[in-house]
């Protein structure tokens, strides 16, 4: 995984989380945290009113996704999640170098995943990743997965997102779209073992996955970019804050940048359970 450099934390007793994205999707990420780091408080910041990045130049992602980051640090982040695949595969180096914070992002942990699900060196893995047009374009996963050894094929599926968002994570159409993208993918990597979800939309739509692999006659083992990354996190507390002091269940503080209801609403349907109160905050332009 990659950090950045912290001061010395190890007299910490109580740890604050920072989980940032533009938009909902990376509330799958903090929906895997929960469980497995119970004893944080979290500070979610959803940049609403900038999104979408993969729009964006890199210069421009860069400087809204560190004066987010420094934002989440100012309100007491320990560390810092950063639950956007666009953020990470063009700002992660400007986001660790702006803050003293052990920060985190969620393509390398998702590499290091497929890399464990590998039969390398019996014959190296072929790893389909299924992401966003700008992450596709930064070819930031290919860079990491190919750094570990693995053969990687970039597929953009850029009408998922807005059908997760609609809400038809379980709909004719989404299995229909799934379909073409997955046919279109393997039929140009037929050597395909393993398929990450390069996107923190994805993991609400594995089960139309799954169901469309099967129709298409494919066994693939299906690598959730949000659950390894919340596994790398876990791994990460417990080097740099081993003397936290147990909480009884995990707090939640959450931001946005513009559209509150709708942040509700979705963030509900992405975290999985309630998203009662979002704080609105002004990051400029």
């Amino acid at each position: 995984m990659t950090e950045s450099p912290a001061a010395n934390p190890n007299t910490a007793k109580s740890l604050t989380i920072g989980v940032f994205d533009s938009g909902f999707g990376g509330l799958t990420v903090l929906r895997a945290l929960l469980p497995l780091i119970p004893h944080a408080h979290y500070l979610f910041l959803g940049d609403t009113a900038r999104l979408p990045y993969g729009s964006k130049s890199r210069e421009t992602v860069a400087r809204y996704a560190v004066s987010s980051a420094k934002f989440l640090h100012a309100q007491g982040a320990d560390l810092l999640v950063i639950a956007c695949n666009t953020a990470t595969a063009l700002a992660l180096p400007d986001i660790q170098q702006a803050l003293p914070i052990p920060v985190i992002g969620v393509v390398e942990p998702g590499a290091q995943a497929a890399l464990a699900t590998s039969s390398f060196p019996d014959s190296p893995n072929h790893v389909l990743v299924l992401a966003t047009q700008a992450t596709v374009q930064s070819h930031a996963y290919t860079h990491a997965l190919n750094a570990l050894g693995l053969e990687a094929c970039e597929k953009a599926c850029p009408l998922l997102v807005p059908l997760v968002e609609e809400g038809w994570t379980n709909h004719p159409v989404t299995d229909e779209v799934l379909k073409i993208y997955l046919t279109e993918a393997l039929a140009a990597a037929p050597a395909t073992q393993t398929l990450l979800l390069g996107c923190t939309h994805y993991p609400l739509i594995e089960p139309a996955i799954h169901r469309t692999l099967d129709s298409i006659g494919h066994t693939l083992t299906i690598i959730d970019s949000a659950e390894a990354t919340a596994r790398a996190t876990a791994t990460l507390v417990a080097q740099h804050f081993p003397n936290l002091t147990p909480t009884a269940k995990p707090t939640c503080t959450f931001y946005a940048t513009d559209s509150i209801e709708k942040f509700q609403r979705l963030g509900s349907n992405f975290l999985g359970q309630p998203v009662t109160e979002v704080n609105l905050v002004d990051l400029g332009g």
